[in-house]
């Protein structure tokens, strides 16, 4: 996915390690800007629902 257009977050400074997003034919793909080769797939309705969960604090308890 090398011609993705790839999108950082609107939350990440200017420092190196930033996340970022890329849509694609069959979903989602995340990755984190120091290590651009490491790419995790996902589906919409899967990343809403962890977005869903993490602003909810429901994930807080994990360490």
């Amino acid at each position: 996915m090398s011609d993705a257009k790839w999108r950082k977050s609107s939350f990440s400074t200017d420092a190196a390690n930033c996340m970022e997003l890329a849509a694609a034919p069959d979903g989602v793909r995340i990755r984190e800007s120091d290590e651009p080769e490491t790419v995790i797939r996902t589906s919409p309705a899967t990343l809403r629902s962890f977005i869903r969960a993490v602003r909810a604090a429901h994930l807080d308890h994990i360490r």
